[in-house]
């Protein structure tokens, strides 16, 4: 939890600010920029429960995940932030903490696959039940809740993979107001464009494997809590259930995170362009991008986020086989799962990241390619895509 001092610290700064220095002071001993990896198991005691700081064992806390959990903290404006061995664990964490058998999640009904598969083929069998929503049609959501009476609510804004925009203030509204507790999804967005707590969201999670680890060398994931007493079941079940993030890999975070601010710029960058150039396309038949002025979404995406982000989908013409051609016909784009880091991928998600959800009211178009826009130069990305739709006919 950070001091007051800490607090007024952080309030005083900017973002990329507090990304290079919140939970990364220079080493007191040496005087070295970075702080030194901590790749131990356990930790010396000067007697027996006489601990030399709050370290006992690494899974229960190692002060290089520590730091990284700071900075979490920090930059999406919560009061703790825990981080763990994979975006998918993080949540795990966070629903057992907060969801007993009988419970309802509503859920958006444009979600990772990965997420729903979590909430409806493991969590159903402990008795959670969850409701698919289109957090698009508030008055759906009111419906919803009224119904069903939730424990959570669980929303992405940006979408995966469609891109649609939640008015994330007016669901954690409808949310309080039903004595449930809204989670974000803030993946796509990142602290940088978006921060949810500051909208009402009580719950934060990421998969920092994407764009916050920014590099695609490393999987985690972290939940950011708004209150401190929401976070210790999530920190209870870390240390219990064995999820915590590696020290290795934590180290590797913390160093992403200090160039998330300049790596969002140029995914926007690249991303506006790209939208730009392809739209008029004669093989595309629609593009989803909050950041084009006739996405629905585009006013409320303008008032939350800073920028538009580097997520692009779009759909074309001829169906699946087209689609499956144009994502195998890119050279700079990489086909591939994944997304968020510096380098370009594309995939087609009903086959890939989305296939679990395929039959279920998840189930996204044939016809939709995924792109995760990198921070290569931008022509390079622009006439690939363009030489691929070409090939379409």
């Amino acid at each position: 939890m950070l001091t007051p001092n800490q607090e007024n610290e952080r309030d005083m700064t900017g973002f990329s600010t507090r990304a290079i220095h919140d939970g990364n002071p220079n080493d007191p001993g040496t005087g070295a920029v970075i702080p030194p990896l901590h790749l131990t198991s356990t930790f010396v005691q000067d007697g027996v429960g006489q601990l030399r700081s709050e370290y006992e064992y690494s899974r229960s806390g190692n002060p290089t995940r520590t730091a990284l959990q700071e900075t979490l903290a920090s930059l999406e404006q919560g009061a703790v932030g825990y981080a763990f061995a994979s975006g998918l664990a993080a949540e795990d964490a966070l629903i057992r903490a907060h969801t007993r058998p009988g419970d309802t999640i509503v859920i958006g009904n444009d979600a990772y696959g990965g997420t729903y598969r979590l909430i409806d083929q493991v969590y159903s069998q402990w008795g959670v039940q969850n409701r698919p929503v289109d957090f698009t049609d508030l008055d759906a959501v009111r419906a919803a809740v009224a119904e069903t009476k939730p424990k959570l609510l669980w929303v992405e804004s940006p979408s995966n993979p469609l891109l649609r925009i939640t008015d994330i203030a007016a669901v954690a509204e409808i949310a309080h107001e039903a004595g449930a507790l809204l989670v974000v999804d803030n993946t796509f967005a990142t602290p940088y464009l978006q921060q949810p707590i500051t909208l009402g969201a009580d719950f934060v999670v990421h998969s920092l494997t994407k764009y916050l680890g920014g590099h695609s060398d490393a999987v985690g994931g972290a939940v950011i809590v708004r209150e401190e007493a929401l976070g210790e079941p999530i920190g209870f079940l870390q240390n219990a259930s064995g999820g915590a993030l590696s020290p290795f890999d934590s180290w590797l975070f913390s160093r992403g995170i200090k160039t998330l601010s300049a790596r969002m710029r140029a995914h926007s960058d690249n991303a506006e362009a790209i939208v730009a150039a392809i739209a008029e396309h004669p093989a595309v038949s629609a593009i989803h991008y909050p950041g084009l002025a006739s996405h629905p979404g585009h006013e409320i995406a303008a008032k939350q986020q800073r920028r538009f982000g580097g997520m692009v989908s779009l759909q074309v013409r001829g169906g699946a086989d087209a689609a499956r051609k144009l994502v195998e016909s890119t050279r700079v784009f990489q086909l591939a799962e994944s997304l968020g880091g510096v380098e370009s991928l594309i995939e087609l998600p009903a086959a890939m990241t989305h296939a679990s959800v395929s039959g279920t009211d998840l189930e996204v178009p044939a016809d939709l390619v995924r792109l995760s826009v990198g921070i290569e130069d931008e022509a390079d990305l622009v006439a690939d895509l363009v030489q691929a739709l070409d090939q379409l006919g």
